[in-house]
């Protein structure tokens, strides 16, 4: 096994062209992540027509290193502007735009940036260690897990609403409602949605995700007057300095940083969940882990890193299921397994057999174009920080334009603006009543999820599904959390009684 690495490793390294072809994947790929709408999916059918006659193997480390990177420049917008690159970048907003209005954006991107690198780098290990025990691991995971998996991240909905946990659950499940809106997965009858078929496919989770964040920060900063930093450019840290000073937070954190990326990793593994709920999930875990849970959602650079880590090395292990089993991990990853067909890539189990050279090829292409891409950006954001300092009269409208750009593009359904518009005068009414805005994207992208796992694992074992010893373990995890979160609510109730009394 040593011997196979090491041996690809020197010839991914030795072939000009394959490192040519990664290197320009890489910053395909950045560009895709770094634009609204667009990501790693729509870059993989974009430039599917011009791998036609390419080596397979510089075809296949140049889709995976374009489509391994958006996530790492997706943040750059989910930062500075509250515009999510794409789904998955939701989570990064929370945290990343309060730091961008503190005059923090530098440190932000710097985190978010070695956090994103670090968990490509660890998703990618994961990937080579369960090589050998991959398939047992897979098959343990049925329907009925899936679905007490979705409950264990609905239930952080009460860790990321602060102290308003009230407020978070209603939150919560009126994204969960939306989430229902299409068609039933059973009947195949049309919910919620009357005679509008653009809804019968479901709510768009990129165009709630920019209308519930993107648009009421900017109608609130049109509102404010200034620029989106509270501070001057003097005072503000978004330079070069300010980046790697992000970087060596994040190694302060290491320890979430490992246990985020292993997060992702094992829910990308798990086909159906994506990267938007191990983004949820792992921010949820951030805020359920720490000791002072309060300075979450108003700049606490944990925020950042948590989901970040996360959205990177879920990629490592969705390549498990897409690859030796040829069941995609995440839509992604359904795109990429037809283009790497069209390549003569046949994934399968004689891949751990008769192929494995090229499994370890894009391993390592996995590691290098997360490292890349890592050091391009350190050099690009910094100019690109400073667009905080705009006026807002300048900004707003060009994050607006961008912001309909990105629900067009999401599925080229221009009803989706007028769902954009609806949304984004409720997320408005969240952000100005001092309502958790988290808890809805929570949510949509768990809700559906929960829903299709529950009907199939109770078509296959009724109650039953219950009783099988991995939902034990799940359920009692969920029992934990619920119980935890409430004695945390109450800890803190007694914490402002006192601190009222003492006033």
């Amino acid at each position: 096994m040593i011997d196979i690495m090491l041996s690809t490793f020197v010839q991914l390294l030795t072939s000009p062209y394959v490192m040519y072809m990664l290197m320009l994947g890489t910053c395909i790929g950045i560009f895709f992540g770094a634009v609204p709408g667009l990501g790693g999916r729509l870059a993989i059918a974009v430039t599917i027509p011009f791998i036609f006659g390419q080596p397979m193997i510089a075809g296949a480390v140049f889709l995976l290193s374009m489509h391994a990177v958006t996530g790492t420049s997706g943040q750059i917008s989910s930062i500075l502007f509250g515009v999510p690159g794409t789904g998955d970048d939701a989570a990064t907003i929370v945290d990343g735009y309060p730091m961008a209005k503190k005059g923090e954006a530098g440190v932000a991107l710097g985190a978010s940036l070695m956090a994103s690198g670090i968990g490509g780098v660890i998703g990618a290990i994961v990937l080579a260690v369960l090589i050998p025990v991959i398939e047992p691991i897979v098959l343990k995971f049925s329907p009925a897990e899936f679905f007490f998996l979705a409950l264990l991240g609905i239930t952080f909905v009460a860790f990321v609403s602060g102290s308003f946990i009230s407020k978070g659950l209603v939150v919560g499940f009126y994204g969960m409602m939306l989430a229902f809106v299409g068609m039933d997965p059973q009947t195949g009858i049309a919910r919620y949605s009357e005679d509008f078929l653009f809804l019968w496919d479901g709510m768009d989770l990129i165009t709630a995700v920019l209308a519930l964040f993107a648009v009421p920060e900017m109608i609130h900063l049109g509102i404010k007057g200034g620029s989106i930093s509270s501070v001057s450019k003097e005072m503000s840290q978004t330079g070069l300095r300010a980046q790697l000073k992000g970087c060596a937070i994040t190694f302060k954190h290491w320890w979430l940083v490992l246990r985020c990326s292993g997060i992702g990793a094992f829910i990308g593994i798990l086909p159906g969940l994506g990267g938007s709920a191990a983004a949820w999930i792992c921010y949820g875990h951030a805020v359920q882990s720490c000791k002072n849970p309060e300075t979450f959602g108003k700049g606490d650079v944990r925020g950042v890193i948590a989901p970040e880590s996360a959205t990177n090395s879920k990629e490592g292990g969705s390549l498990l299921p897409t690859l030796f089993f040829g069941v995609p991990g995440s839509s992604g990853m359904a795109i990429l397994l037809g283009a790497w067909l069209i390549l003569g890539i046949q994934p399968g189990p004689a891949m751990l057999t008769e192929h494995l050279d090229l499994v370890w090829i894009l391993i390592w292409a996995l590691v290098i174009s997360n490292l890349a891409a890592v050091v391009i950006l350190l050099f690009i954001t910094r100019w690109v920080a400073l667009l905080i300092f705009l006026r807002g009269g300048i900004l707003i409208p060009v994050v607006l334009i961008v912001t309909v750009l990105g629900t067009l593009l999401a599925k080229g359904q221009p009803e989706n603006l007028i769902l954009l518009g609806i949304l984004s005068v409720i997320g408005y009414g969240l952000l100005k009543y001092d309502w958790p805005r988290p808890p809805f994207a929570i949510g949509i992208v768990l809700g559906k999820i929960a829903e299709e796992s529950l009907h199939k694992a109770w078509a296959l074992w009724r109650w039953d599904f219950f009783v099988r010893p991995l939902s034990v373990i799940l359920i009692s995890m969920i029992v934990a959390t619920i119980a935890f979160a409430v004695y945390r609510g109450i800890i803190d109730n007694r914490k402002r009684s006192q601190a009222n009394v003492g006033i």
